[in-house]
């Protein structure tokens, strides 16, 4: 069976997005040894799974040569990994290897852990995370704590109707203020 991640930064104030759902925040690190263990990620292999803000916020950048200038081995795992986004409003998926999916999010995401393939990863998508997490669908957590507070905007867990218990299972601290946390659900 998959398994489904979350990889997502967040503020101090636990934040995800700023108001107008904006994340640039997150990526405006100048750090050599944080852009390394990006590219390291990078290298992994996973399907990633979007809603439609963030499948087209990652579309405008991913396939640009201005991507591929400025983290290459990021460009080239978003562009050629499988994709899924999940919308109501869309008619087509463009971004090359993506699958338009239009059904019940928590179905779709079950049979999707039942298929054989990569391991499934959701990154920003907070309309996503709420669901599957409250149905008990994701696996692990990874939060990049930035040293940073936006004073409002969204939470990862937004709509979560019962609270979700995890184990920290893993740390570490950059040079540039940012900690990763993993973490998995307490079972």
């Amino acid at each position: 069976m998959r398994k489904l991640s979350v990889f997502n930064s967040i503020t101090v104030d636990g934040y995800f997005t700023d108001k107008r759902g904006d994340m640039s925040w997150a990526h405006a690190q100048e750090d050599a040894e944080w852009h390394e263990f990006v590219a390291g990620n990078a290298s992994g292999k996973s399907a990633f799974l979007f809603g439609r803000v963030t499948y087209e916020l990652m579309k405008s950048f991913w396939p640009t040569q201005k991507a591929r200038e400025t983290a290459k081995e990021v460009a080239d795992a978003m562009n050629s990994s499988p994709k899924f986004v999940f919308s109501r409003t869309l008619t087509e998926a463009t971004w090359t290897n993506t699958k338009l999916l239009k059904g019940d999010l928590v179905t779709e995401v079950k049979e999707l852990k039942n298929e054989a393939g990569p391991d499934l990863m959701i990154f920003g998508s907070g309309t996503l995370i709420a669901p599957l997490a409250g149905a008990g669908l994701i696996d692990a957590y990874t939060m990049v704590l930035n040293p940073l507070v936006l004073g409002s905007g969204r939470t990862m867990f937004e709509g979560m109707k019962e609270k979700l218990r995890l184990d920290l299972t893993k740390t570490r601290a950059f040079k540039n203020g940012n900690v990763v946390l993993w973490y998995e659900p307490r079972r």
